[in-house]
């Protein structure tokens, strides 16, 4: 069943009103008409069995016949720190991430960052831009809610967001002998919200990875491979989604 995204402002009086691009993919592309069943997010966590009654080139109405007990998302909140990386290399991090599940993306200043890249500004427009794209992954991959990729932060800020945290992973290229394997075998508490922090391209400074530790972060490795900057971040998910989410089905 085809998915739709309308905000809480669009849905009145057991209806919803499908507006922009959706509408011309919804005639034109997916071919549906009057009558088709499709299920409708209200951006916000509800679900609505619905059914199209209106289609002109400008909006679609759908009529509301049920709310539906619909839930796609993770019973973990995993929260990405992510070093500001180069390029549009943020682009791919935020698909993929969002496509597995993350809560909330943050973009973070260290001190590669700043040496490597040279004055960094807060740019409202790339937000906007990957704000975008998370809405998209989130549609094609039916999640219930939108993950929010967050302005950029320094590491200052990214300590006192971390305090927050009931476990903190962090993937460090000269970590060794100690991976997720051995930090899920020493859990002995349940985790609801889950910080994980990657660095940039040219990694952490050792000073930074001091702190982390002193805050009880697992330093963990992700293997003999060197991932990049764009990599580590989703694969470290995939497997704390895998070993304490919900990827890979149930038992």
């Amino acid at each position: 069943m085809h998915k739709f995204f309308v905000s809480e402002d669009m849905i009145f009086d057991n209806k919803a009103i499908i507006e922009g691009d959706d509408v011309k993919h919804i005639y034109k592309v997916l071919r549906l008409k009057k009558g088709d069943v499709v299920n409708i997010n209200n951006c916000n966590g509800k679900e609505f069995l619905g059914q199209l009654e209106d289609i002109t080139k400008s909006k679609v109405e759908v009529k509301l016949l049920e709310e539906l007990d619909i839930n796609n998302e993770s019973p973990i909140d995993v929260y990405l720190y992510q070093g500001f990386p180069k390029a549009t290399k943020m682009d791919l991090i935020v698909q993929k991430c969002t496509e597995l599940g993350i809560k909330e993306i943050t973009p973070v200043i260290t001190e590669r960052v700043l040496s490597s890249q040279g004055e960094i500004k807060k740019d409202n427009k790339k937000i906007e831009r990957w704000n975008r794209i998370a809405f998209e992954a989130c549609k094609q991959s039916k999640r219930t809610l939108i993950p929010v990729v967050n302005e950029l932060i320094d590491f200052k800020e990214l300590l006192e967001e971390l305090k927050q945290m009931d476990l903190i992973v962090v993937p460090y290229e000269n970590a060794e002998d100690y991976g997720m394997k051995q930090m899920i075998k020493n859990l002995h508490k349940e985790v609801k919200r889950i910080g994980i922090v990657i660095g940039p391209e040219g990694g952490f400074e050792d000073s930074e990875i001091s702190v982390l530790r002193d805050m009880e972060a697992h330093i963990i490795t992700l293997g003999p491979r060197i991932l990049r900057t764009e990599t580590a971040g989703f694969t470290t998910l995939a497997l704390l989604m895998y070993e304490l989410g919900d990827l890979g089905g149930r038992v």
